[in-house]
């Protein structure tokens, strides 16, 4: 099995800048040539340093994806903190956005990290981590929230979770308006969450 952790953890300023420089790149060659074209070669030109350079971050393109695809969810987790709010459907709102917004940027990129992405144990375990914790937030939000009338809020949370997940990649993948994406998946869920 290839190795998918990077190499060096950077320690100073410019060695991250060094090191996100390197990913950013990644993401556009991957976009533009493919994985399998996407090369080491071209991933290092693109980010203007060296081959020698980008291997002492990462030792193969696999783990630059791994690294892309750890990054998107650090992002997601980021974003999908828990928000309170007096109305049901402003706080699914945000989590929704929050889920479109991490997944619009770049749609072809997405698709090529969840098809073609390398899964190491480390990295099944953190989006293991990262669905749980969602599950979780959302459980204690739909658990504390007046206008919830679900009487099971553990599998309403982890109903949410994965629908939001999956629909959002799946129809941001396929182009979608994504604000009547947003306008309809808030509908939904908030007319299953209070019965209404």
């Amino acid at each position: 099995m290839r190795q998918l952790e990077p190499r060096k953890q950077p320690r100073q300023v410019r060695a991250e800048l060094t090191r996100e420089r390197i990913l950013t790149a990644a993401a556009h060659v991957f976009t533009e040539h493919g994985y399998a074209a996407g090369t080491t070669n071209r991933i290092a030109e693109r980010a203007r340093v060296s081959i020698g350079s980008l291997y002492q971050y990462f030792p193969n393109k696999d783990a630059i994806l791994a690294s892309l695809l750890t990054r998107h969810l650090d992002a997601g987790m980021a974003a999908q903190r828990a928000t309170a709010g007096a109305d049901l459907a402003d706080v699914l709102r945000s989590h929704v956005r929050a889920a479109i917004d991490n997944h619009r940027d770049d749609p072809r990129l997405l698709r090529l990290m969840i098809e073609q992405a390398p899964f190491s144990p480390e990295l099944i375990r953190r989006i293991e981590t990262y669905s749980q914790q969602r599950v979780e937030q959302t459980r204690a939000l739909l658990e504390n929230h007046p206008q919830v009338r679900v009487a099971d809020t553990t599998t309403a949370a982890e109903l949410i979770v994965a629908t939001v997940e999956m629909v959002v990649h799946q129809l941001v993948i396929a182009q979608v308006d994504t604000e009547r994406l947003e306008n309809e998946m808030v509908a939904m869920l908030t007319r299953y969450l209070t019965g209404s």
